[in-house]
Order: structure tokens, then sequence, then C-alpha cells
């Protein structure tokens, strides 16, 4: 599967499932930029495990939220949140059907973003591209959403 590939399968209702929430921690506020309507929700998967990212389905100690989606941003907040490295996946999921609809087989047709604004190549980024480091302080980051079609 190519990497392109592996970001139109990102299903990120799944990426929910099985995610956890370890207790003690710093609070992560995300605010997601450019989102352009208010149609489905937004979802969020933010991982430490480098050989599942952008997917955090089954991925112990992963976190994931959603939010009704907003013209123009929306804000998650990742809670007790370990110290580590970690990287964030975002998917507009426009029709709330759980997964990254595409067009052409390959081309997303909903919104998507990354943590560092992690550039898109042929595929979802490497996780060392969009890895930011979590302590013990509470952080806010923002992350811009894309669109291609």
């Amino acid at each position: 599967m190519s990497r392109f590939a592996a970001l139109l399968a990102l299903p990120l209702a799944a990426m929910l499932g099985g995610a956890t929430t370890p207790a003690g921690g710093a609070t992560i506020t995300v605010k997601v930029t450019e989102v352009r309507n208010a149609k489905g929700i937004v979802r969020a998967c933010m991982t430490t495990d480098m050989k599942s990212f952008p997917k955090c389905r089954g991925v112990p100690g992963a976190y994931g939220a959603t939010a009704q989606a907003h013209e123009g941003s929306v804000s998650f907040t990742f809670t007790d949140v370990k110290p580590g490295r970690y990287a964030i996946a975002l998917l507009h999921d426009e029709n709330s059907n759980g997964k990254a609809d595409r067009a052409l087989g390959m081309m997303p047709k909903e919104g998507f973003g990354f943590s560092r604004d992690a550039a898109v190549r042929m595929g979802p980024p490497k996780f060392s591209d969009a890895a930011i480091d979590i302590g013990g302080q509470d952080q806010a980051l923002t992350i811009r959403m894309r669109y291609m079609l």
C-alpha cells in the first residue's frame, strides 16, 4: 500500500476505538484552523507509536477526540497526557461516515492535518516529521486543516 493510500485509508472514527487515556499528565489543547465548513465532525488522534501513525486504532496509550465541525476553527483538549514524543493526525469527516473519503481512488475528498504542519507528499508524513515533544507542562498547539479537492 502506498503512503498516499495509507493516508486515504485513515479511518479516524476507528482511530478512536481502543484509544485509552492514561491518568496523570499534561493538558494539550489543539486549535484546528482553516476548517472549510460546518459539515460533519473533526476527528483527532495523538499517538507515540511511529509504526502505526497516522492511525491510532487499538494502539495502547493513544488519545482520540472528536468535535462538531465549525467553519473556521475547532478545538480539542487532550488531558492527562504522559510525557513523550507524539504525532497528531486530523480528519474533517464531512459526511460523518467514519472514514477518509477519496476521489479517483486516491485523492482525499475531505480535510486532513498533522502536527507541526507536516508536509504531505504522496501520502501521510512520517511520524518524525509530525512529532512533538510533550513534557509535564500544558501546551497549546495550532494545526491547519488542508483540503486537496
